[in-house]
């Protein structure tokens, strides 16, 4: 349908990513997606995973403790990013290309996902309430909050029990990351805090009730996050069964109005206004998930084009014409990437994350000093270093399950492992075998869909780690797909601007925008065969540890995170 408005060549819109540890806005030309400016806001609390920072102990001084696998946040950071993070990429629009602020025509926002605030009728998260703010349930769960992994197990186990016909449109394994299993555990945990909660809230939804005044639901997370399917939820008899306090979960803190991707949420408020410099009035779309919105600024939203958002966790997501249950899966959609087609999802827990700890915590200070000496990160350090080998040189097979395992196993509780050291290896060693294992990891999944119906013809890779040349060779070889390399720098966000142009109605729909302001570079790396043939004997090993460790034969994982619950919570008999 094209452009509808008076000026198309000087119509702008602005997309916001939230990430996981900040939040960053785009100013993106609608015409040809030209990203003109960027500002960026760090959430001044980060993730609280160890102790609780916010509240009363901002003050005392005294942090409050966290279990073991907890990941919260403070709702006001994400607030700020918007009083921050977009005026900043307005001025320097202004500034560089003499852009007017009234030119911008939408707003929307993309967040991580399964991230939930527990909030009042009017949308007041509850850690700001007086009395709970020294309540961890109060605040923001975090997606890589885990700590809801019996609640989930629970779940899992009763919905097979019962025959519950959505569970297979997960992949068989509801997540201890999703909205059913973190609001179970908020019940069974602190029940003053639960029976406050008058919406349970994804933070996607919750950013943009803020912007737009109005609370609508959007149809991704509702989807893959909040078990939505065929219109409706899981029934208030199964989630008695799981606790008869809980049957009425839905009911009194999850339904609400649904709405479908690049609609309008609602319109800029005054209040939001103030905070970003944007006009008053402009369209707001419906939430959207970081992973799904950048399939659409890779312009890879056909069926066969697998998305990997590739970061601290990687996300895979791609579109499909017909319904297929997949293992393992995060979730399938009618229409939860674009519509019209069934939007598939799978991910890792941990790929970034890996790297940066094993960075942090395992490498000598000689490699830092070296790094140091060369002008060059640890990581490009141990990358270059890793590049002179021969594939296979260093001996060892790793599993990638740091932050537990999201797809194929669906299991929180498995852990990391690297097997074949000796006296002899390195640091450069165990850091390619770690790249290695997150493309085997990868691989795992590619071929679960293959398996399915779901044919995966082409990888395309979005997000920071497309940066390092040789991880990304190696996704290429192990996977033996064309790798294709998202053209910005800023994919989440350029994604939610294109779904900010169609709510806007400068585009008739998400497709028709991403072939205009979405961009890749096709075939960027190909698989080198005998790289490839190399890399089929150690996914072989890859795939045996997997299995042993993964699915029963030797749950040594589990009873190990058990044995530390039990001495970190002071519970062990």
């Amino acid at each position: 349908m094209g452009l509808r408005m008076t000026d198309p060549q000087r119509a702008l819109v602005v997309g916001v990513d939230y990430g996981t540890l900040s939040g960053r806005a785009v100013i993106v030309r609608v015409h040809d997606g030209a990203e003109l400016a960027a500002g960026v806001h760090e959430y001044p609390h980060a993730v609280m995973d160890h102790v609780l920072t916010a509240g009363p102990a901002s003050v005392t001084g005294v942090p409050v403790p966290l279990a073991p696998e907890w990941a919260l946040q403070v709702p006001a950071d994400y607030v700020d990013v918007l009083k921050i993070a977009v005026p900043a990429a307005i001025a320097q629009a202004v500034a560089e290309h003499g852009i007017d602020a009234s030119d911008i025509i939408g707003i929307a926002t993309d967040f991580t996902a399964c991230t939930m605030v527990p909030t009042t009728t009017d949308g007041t998260p509850l850690c700001e309430l007086d009395g709970f703010g020294d309540r961890p349930h109060a605040y923001v769960k975090l997606w890589k909050h885990h700590a809801a992994q019996g609640q989930a197990d629970r779940i899992n186990e009763l919905a097979h029990s019962r025959g519950e016909k959505w569970i297979s449109r997960y992949g068989g394994l509801i997540s201890s990351e999703w909205e059913f299993a973190k609001g179970l555990q908020i019940l069974e945990e602190d029940r003053e805090v639960y029976d406050r909660i008058d919406h349970w809230v994804e933070a996607a939804d919750w950013i943009v009730w803020q912007l737009g005044g109005a609370y609508v639901r959007n149809a991704c997370t509702a989807g893959y996050k909040g078990i939505y399917q065929d219109g409706e939820y899981p029934s208030a008899d199964f989630l008695g069964a799981l606790n008869p306090d809980f049957a009425s979960f839905v009911e009194d803190k999850v339904d609400h109005e649904i709405g479908q991707l690049g609609a309008v949420a609602g319109h800029l408020t005054a209040e939001a206004a103030a905070w970003t410099g944007l006009p008053e009035g402009i369209a707001v779309a419906v939430g959207n998930v970081d992973a799904h919105v950048t399939a659409p600024a890779a312009n890879a939203v056909e069926p066969g084009q697998m998305t990997a958002i590739m970061g601290t966790s990687t996300c895979h997501v791609m579109n499909g014409e017909a319904l297929h249950e997949v293992p393992g899966m995060c979730g399938v959609v009618d229409g939860g990437i674009v519509e019209g087609l069934w939007g598939y999802e799978a991910g890792q827990s941990g790929v970034g994350d890996i790297f940066g700890w094993f960075v942090n915590s395992s490498v000598p200070p000689a490699y830092v000093d070296a790094a140091a000496a060369a002008g060059k990160s640890v990581h490009q350090h141990l990358t270059d270093l890793a590049s002179a080998q021969q594939i296979g040189e260093h001996g060892l097979v790793a599993l990638d399950w740091h932050s537990g395992n999201r797809s194929v196993l669906v299991d929180h509780e498995l852990s990391g492992i690297v097997v074949g050291q000796t006296l002899a290896t390195k640091p450069e060693d165990t850091y390619r075998a770690l790249l290695e294992a997150t493309a085997f990891g990868t691989r795992t999944i590619v071929e679960a869909f293959n398996a399915s119906g779901v044919p995966v013809t082409e990888l395309v890779v979005a997000g920071g780690l497309l940066k390092n040349k040789l991880l990304m060779q190696i996704y290429a070889d192990v996977t033996r797909l064309s790798l294709s390399t998202i053209a910005s720098d800023q994919g989440p966000a350029l994604g939610s601007a294109i779904h900010a142009a169609v709510a806007a109605g400068a585009y008739a729909d998400v497709r028709e925008a991403a072939k205009v302001m979405g961009k890749r570079t096709v075939a960027a790396y190909t698989p080198i065969e005998e790289n490839a043939v190399r890399y089929d004997a150690l996914f072989a090993e890859y795939t045996l540890l997997h299995d042993y460790f993964g699915r029963g034969a030797n749950e040594v994982m589990h009873r190990l995170k058990g044995i530390r619950r039990e001495v970190k919570t002071g519970t062990q008999a």
